[in-house]
């Protein structure tokens, strides 16, 4: 044994685990969106989602990342505890796929059979020549996503051939027996190697795949090989409990609990059932047989689908005792904060989940603002000091919410590599600030309301209809974005366009009225200051709304991006037939409400 041939080793071992982080990570980013969409549509069925939980983790090559996903997911509230815990078992099966991936270094296929090409000598350099195709010689949109995980493919198999070769050296030194050979003698500091290498590792794939490569030594046996194997499960459960609990609320730490417990109970199943068949000579023939790639992946396969199988009807039992291990939170004052736990960095690794949780939660904010403005528009008719109160807690509500998804953005943008992901991005950082400035303008209309309330004051009734038809305008450009940002909705987000150039012509028309009216002695000069106020608001709001149809514009239609302005403003100028449109007829529809008196002063 020299230092070269650790150097090789650990070399080999290097590779290996930055190839299945490569693979891994490209995996994640190209499935992203197929991978929320089956998670949020989870349902009590626990077969179904144990199913979901195997497929995820066999399709994204990690039990963890699965786990952690779910612990965000029940965070946001879109899984509940109850529904997580088949995806938790599911996932235990699904990472016995890359042990069976690895065993093609046992493949045989001498004489020049047409399966070489099966074996990783061969499958190492094919997916690296591909990736680095993908990568350097394609502009496709996800050339740069598969050919990261064409490259990490091959990178882990060129990492296990070093591996391989490495060890195969060390065997002949006589020390790599002696270490093994205490395996063989005692269980449980196999168990603890498995457990140790696993939480290191932070990833029972990568230890099973370490495993499979030191098989190549031929001199790793049954009995020395199945405690590590078991060791593994709690290694790794251990670190996923750990990322779970951090800064998580209750039921995202029962998830981590409920794995550990699983794990356990696997483990002593495991010991318990081999004990038992090794005594009744079940095991005799493969106690001391010499194990390769391929039996350790089996093993490590049939250990996860027994106990699956065995363990499933516990599943209600684990649920009970992790509620008693950590016990329910305080019901939150905050009304939002379900969906403020929505953003929680877990998914940063899942950018759809992640977009998906600031979607959900600038909706919320949208909503807020909206009803919240509503709100303070009837203290106009009627003032009441208590929901002027509730109005202005409100408002910090919807600012905290802005708060959060601002800080969310920022800190997701770094983990996007695709295009569109950093578009949706573009947008939501766009219409944070804009639904912010909407719930802003709800405290200032409430406090028009009370300063007329202690002045004893109110509008005329001319300006109180020309408020009415303004606030209606208002209430028509929330539904089109409501409906531009919910959908994506590019025809509503154009219809407000011509309702803001109505807005400002209204607005306009008002002041000139307004004035009028106080020379004339029917406005109470006291109030003006008030009603100018208010149709501030109702231009700040009307403003907002069509920078958020324009923000949704342009992700729909990045090519405008680069002349965004331009578009606009040649849009507004009378080059668009649609737009003169509905300018015309948003024209005749609310100057059409309005009183003869206040039509005096247009001049159209």
């Amino acid at each position: 044994m020299s230092f070269f041939d650790l150097l090789t080793l650990f070399g080999g071992l290097a590779m290996f685990l930055y190839g299945m982080r490569l693979m891994g990570d490209g995996l994640k980013e190209s499935s992203s969106g197929a991978l929320k969409t089956a998670m949020e549509h989870v349902t009590n069925n626990q077969f179904k989602a144990f199913l979901l939980g195997l497929g995820v983790t066999a399709l994204i090559q990690s039990s963890t990342a699965t786990i952690v996903i779910t612990s965000g997911l029940v965070a946001a509230g879109i899984l509940s505890l109850h529904q997580s815990l088949g995806i938790i078992v599911g996932a235990n099966v699904g990472t016995t796929v890359t042990g069976q991936i690895i065993r093609l270094l046992d493949m045989d296929a001498s004489g020049g059979s047409w399966l070489q090409i099966f074996k990783p000598s061969s499958l190492a350099p094919i997916a690296l020549i591909l990736g680095i195709i993908l990568i350097m010689g394609t502009n496709y949109k996800n050339s740069r996503t598969f050919g990261n995980i064409a490259i990490g493919f091959g990178i882990l198999f060129s990492g296990l051939l070093s591996m391989t070769d490495a060890v195969s050296n060390l065997t002949q030194s006589g020390v790599f027996e002696n270490l093994l050979s205490r395996l063989d003698s005692n269980p449980l500091l196999g168990y603890a190697t498995g457990a140790g290498v696993a939480f290191v590792l932070q990833s029972s794939s990568a230890t099973i795949g370490i495993l499979q490569a030191f098989s190549a030594s031929g001199v790793l046996t049954f009995n020395a090989v199945y405690p590590v194997i078991i060791g593994v499960y709690l290694g790794d459960c251990v670190t996923t409990a750990i990322v779970c609990s951090i800064g998580a609320k209750a039921d995202s730490k029962r998830i981590g609990i409920i794995h550990i417990l699983f794990n356990l109970s696997k483990t002593v199943l495991i010991f318990a059932v081999v004990a038992i068949l090794h005594q009744c000579g079940v095991l005799d023939s493969l106690w001391n047989k010499t194990v390769n790639s391929g039996i350790i992946a089996n093993t490590n396969t049939i250990f996860n689908l027994a106990c699956a199988v065995a363990l499933f009807p516990l599943l209600g039992t684990y649920e009970k005792i992790s509620r008693r291990i950590v016990k329910d939170e305080p019901v939150p004052e905050n009304p939002y904060k379900e969906k403020l736990d929505g953003l929680n960095p877990v998914f940063f690794s899942t950018p759809a989940l992640a977009l998906n949780s600031c979607y959900d939660l600038l909706l919320t904010q949208f909503h807020a603002a909206r009803a919240n403005v509503r709100e303070a528009i009837t203290l106009l008719e009627e003032y009441n000091e208590k929901k002027d109160e509730q109005i202005n807690a409100e408002e910090e509500n919807v600012d905290l919410l802005t708060d959060s998804a601002s800080r969310y953005i920022v800190e997701l943008l770094p983990h996007l590599r695709e295009q569109q992901h950093v578009r949706i991005l573009d947008q939501y950082y766009r219409v944070v600030s804009e639904f912010e400035r909407i719930g802003d303008e709800a405290p200032k209309i409430a406090k028009a309301a009370r300063d007329l309330s202690e002045r004893g004051l109110s509008f005329s009734e001319m300006a109180q209809q020309e408020l009415r038809v303004l606030f209606e305008l208002t209430d028509h450009v929330f539904d089109y974005t409501d409906t531009t940002f919910r959908t994506r909705d590019v025809d509503a987000a154009f219809q407000m366009e011509p309702l803001e150039e109505v807005a400002n012509e209204l607005i306009s028309t008002f002041k000139v009225n307004h004035l009028n009216r106080m020379g004339n002695g029917k406005c109470n000069l006291f109030a003006d200051t008030n009603f100018i106020n208010l149709l501030s608001s109702v231009q700040h709001i009307v403003n907002a709304c069509t920078n958020i149809g324009e923000a949704t514009v342009i992700r729909v239609r990045p090519e405008l991006a680069a002349n965004e302005h331009i578009y606009f403003e040649t849009m507004r100028a009378g080059e668009d037939e649609t737009y003169n449109e509905g300018l015309r007829k948003a024209r005749e529809e609310y100057f059409g409400k309005l009183s003869p008196e206040s039509m005096e002063s247009m001049n159209l």
